[in-house]
């Protein structure tokens, strides 16, 4: 008798408005902007079925993006509708309300969310083996903030045994476009850390550092940030949409960076970051990406890093990189004061020999650092000082909310500042027992 294994690949449902992410996963994929093979490598349809769904017809394969465009303004919807990627999305996934949020958490548009969860279910059905959802979010704006928050409480409530994963970009006043934007971000973190698995933190203050100091643009605009946001994406979800060392799904990813639940939000770094006038000149070895990855001008979130202790870190390696595990481990070696010692290997090595697009080789980490509570004091800071005075409640009572809920968002960010705060003071009283019993 003959048994047959059925390797299906894990898929993601994908949940954003946007195009700068998928031009880069076309690329990565040799799919045109139709969503039609023009590859010559077999790795890169071998596990595209991660992201895109295979529609076959009489003619060649379309593939076509597991996706929801959402945005509740039309406008954003539209230019992409008639975009060059015009014609790779379903008609029926794209969604949009009336009148947009005006900047407003609380006009989260709920019916909306029943529409979305309506083409969720569609796609949810059609997959073999659906892993998790990706929601891209910004947390300063009214929709991103609103209606992801809403939207992901509604996943976990009809998906609860599916990994809820989010790209969430957290606002900073040099790119700010509202003062009520850390009301939005303080209540959209406090329905983070109940309804997310993993949240892979970007702060628009780092992404415009590093457009200003590495990649010497004087005057950032939200192109530049979105394609730094889009390579993150694309390195981080490497390993799930290529054949390598140590593939797996979100599942594992968690399994291996989330020591405890509610300490779930990551800070990604790339590497190598360079202007376009320098990109001839630069060729980096294993232990230079390794150094660049751990290097604050590398990282997506504006923190140092050194002030904190890393739980745990993931390393993606992408092109013609060496399986020398060295680097790794000579870095922690030297830096083992910003380790913490209680979770033994709690850096994992992940290769793939297919590069990025227009990049040789490259790099991408994820990190569990405590050092990341500095991006929360922060927002709890300006959320405080408005919030004191009652300032702009207001517009959000009339939509319906209750102050309370602002006060138990505040409450929730002060207890996990203070669980973060509390593995630092753990690990440090660790230390210096041991050096006395010595």
């Amino acid at each position: 008798m003959i048994y047959t294994c059925t390797y299906y690949v894990p898929e993601i449902i994908n949940v954003q408005v946007g195009e700068v992410f998928w031009n880069m996963l076309l690329a990565e994929h040799g799919l045109d902007e139709n969503g039609f093979y023009q590859g010559n490598d077999p790795l890169q349809t071998q596990r595209v079925g991660v992201y895109f769904d295979e529609i076959e017809s009489q003619g060649p394969t379309k593939y076509v993006p597991r996706s929801v465009q959402v945005d509740l303004e039309a406008g954003v919807c539209n230019k992409i509708k008639g975009g060059k990627l015009g014609g790779l999305f379903r008609p029926d996934t794209f969604l949009n309300a009336e009148v947009g949020a005006g900047n407003n958490w609380a006009k989260g548009c709920a019916e909306l969310v029943d529409s979305i969860l309506e083409i969720v279910r569609r796609q949810s059905e059609k997959c073999d083996a659906l892993q998790g959802f990706q929601v891209l979010q910004s947390l300063g704006g009214g929709t991103g903030a609103g209606l992801g928050s809403l939207l992901l409480s509604k996943l976990r409530e009809e998906f609860p045994d599916r990994m809820v994963s989010t790209y969430s970009i957290f606002p900073s006043p040099k790119v700010s476009e509202t003062v009520v934007e850390p009301y939005n971000a303080m209540l959209s973190i406090h329905q983070l850390v109940e309804n997310s698995d993993l949240t892979f933190t970007i702060d628009n203050e780092a992404l415009y550092d590093i457009c200003v100091k590495t990649l010497k643009i004087s005057s950032p605009e939200f192109s530049h940030l979105n394609h730094l946001i889009a390579k993150v994406m694309c390195g981080v979800s490497t390993s799930l949409r290529f054949p390598g060392q140590l593939n797996g799904d979100l599942r594992k990813l968690g399994m291996n960076l989330i020591p405890f639940p509610r300490l779930h939000f990551l800070m990604p770094s790339y590497a190598p970051i360079y202007d376009n006038a320098a990109s001839s000149f630069n060729k980096s070895s294993v232990s230079e990406l390794t150094k660049e990855l751990f290097d604050r001008k590398n990282l997506f979130v504006a923190c140092d890093p050194r002030f904190g202790r890393y739980l745990t870190a993931a390393t993606i390696f992408r092109g013609n990189v060496s399986s020398r595990e060295y680097a790794i481990r000579d870095l922690q070696t030297k830096n083992s004061q910003n380790f913490v010692e209680w979770i033994p290997d709690n850096v994992s090595v992940s290769l793939c020999r297919v590069p990025p697009v227009g990049q040789s080789q490259a790099a991408v980490a994820l990190s569990n650092s405590t050092a990341i509570q500095d991006v929360f004091k922060r927002t709890l800071e300006s959320f405080s000082a408005m919030y004191k005075r009652r300032a702009f409640l207001h517009w959000y009572t009339g939509e319906g909310m209750d102050v309370m809920e602002f006060s138990e968002a505040e409450s929730n960010i002060q207890d996990m500042i203070s669980e973060y705060q509390q593995e630092e003071y753990q690990e440090e009283h660790t230390a210096d027992y041991a050096e006395e019993e010595q």
